[in-house]
C-alpha cells in the first residue's frame, strides 16, 4: 500500500510530496541588505528594503501557516547496478580525537524572545541614565539611534539631538525590539553549548566583543556618529543587556534535542521503518 507522501503514476515512475518551492526568503535576504544598506547610503534604500522584508516576511508565513504547502514531484524509477572490486569489507580506521560534544537540551524560541525583551528594557534603562546624567537631555541616547539613519543627523549640536522628535521615536523603538529580540534568539541558541558559565559569556565576553566590531565598523562608516557615542556607557549598557538577557534565558525550562535520532530522522527525511524500530526497542 502506498504511502500518504507518495502516490503511484504507472509502472514505471512514483510522485512523492514535497515541500512547495519558494522565492520569498531571496526577497527577504535582498530587502534585509537594502535596509541596513540605507544608512550609508538614502533613506529611499532603506524604505525600499523595508517594504521587501514585509511582503516577502508575509509571503514566506503564508505558505507555511497555518499549513505548510507541498507539491508533487515526479519521480523516475532507475536500477543501478553496485559493482566492486574488493575482495574484504574495508574498516575505518579509528580517529585520535572525539566527536563533538553537542547538547542534548535546548531552550526553546520563546525563552530566546522573553531573554531580548528584558535585555531590551535594562538597555534602554542604562542609556536613558547616561542622557540625564550627561545633561544632554532625556532623549539623546534614543536619538543618537536613529541618527544612524540619517548620516547628517549627527552633526546636530548635542542640545538639538537630544530634544523629543516624533519620527526618531518611531525609528529607535521597533530597531531597537528588533535587534534585541534577534540577539535573544541567538542567546537561546548559544547559551546550551556554554553550560558553565552561560551568564559570563552572555553577559560579558559578547557584548565587549560586538561592542568592540561596532566601534570599528562605526568609525570607517560614520566617524561623526562615532564621536558622538560616549562608549563606555555603550559598553555598559550592552553588558547589563546581555546579563539581564542571559540570566532570564538561562532560567527558562529546557526542551530535549533529536540528537539520539538516527541522521536520517534528523534531517528531516521520512523514515517510517526507522522510527519504528526506535519504538520498539
Amino acid at each position: 500500500m502506498a504511502s500518504e507522501f507518495t502516490k503511484s503514476s504507472g509502472d514505471t515512475s512514483t510522485e512523492i510530496e514535497v515541500p512547495a518551492s519558494t522565492a520569498w526568503p531571496i526577497v527577504l535576504a535582498f530587502g534585509l541588505t537594502l535596509l541596513f544598506a540605507g544608512p550609508v547610503t538614502s533613506v529611499a534604500v532603506s524604505a525600499l528594503g523595508a517594504a521587501l522584508t514585509v511582503t516577502a516576511a508575509v509571503g514566506w508565513f503564508r505558505q507555511v501557516l497555518p499549513t505548510e504547502s507541498h507539491e508533487w514531484v515526479l519521480v523516475a524509477r532507475e536500477t543501478s547496478t553496485i559493482l566492486t572490486t574488493r575482495q574484504k569489507v574495508g574498516r575505518i580506521v579509528s580517529v585520535p580525537f572525539q566527536r563533538a560534544a553537542l547538547p542534548l537540551e535546548i531552550y526553546p524560541v520563546s525563552a530566546g524572545l522573553k531573554g531580548g525583551l528584558a535585555g531590551s528594557v535594562a538597555m534602554a534603562l542604562l542609556a536613558t541614565v547616561y542622557s540625564i546624567v550627561s545633561g544632554n537631555g532625556l532623549w539623546y541616547a534614543m536619538n543618537l539611534l536613529a541618527a544612524g539613519f540619517f548620516p547628517g543627523a549627527a552633526t546636530k549640536t548635542a542640545e538639538q539631538i537630544g530634544t523629543f522628535k516624533l519620527h526618531d521615536l518611531l525609528i529607535a523603538v521597533p530597531v531597537h525590539l528588533l535587534v534585541s529580540l534577534l540577539v535573544g534568539l541567538l542567546y537561546g541558541a548559544i547559551l546550551p553549548m556554554l553550560p558553565r558559565r552561560p551568564v559570563l559569556v552572555g553577559g560579558v565576553v559578547a557584548p565587549v566583543l560586538w561592542s568592540g566590531l561596532i566601534y570599528s565598523i562605526l568609525g570607517f562608516v560614520n566617524p561623526v556618529l562615532n564621536q558622538r557615542i560616549n562608549w563606555f556607557w555603550f559598553v555598559l549598557s550592552q553588558i547589563g543587556f546581555g546579563i539581564v538577557a542571559g540570566i532570564v534565558v538561562s532560567v527558562q525550562e529546557r526542551v530535549r534535542t533529536w540528537q539520539r535520532f538516527p541522521l536520517i530522522v534528523r534531517a528531516g527525511i521520512e523514515a517510517p521503518g526507522v522510527n519504528d524500530e526506535r519504538e520498539g526497542v
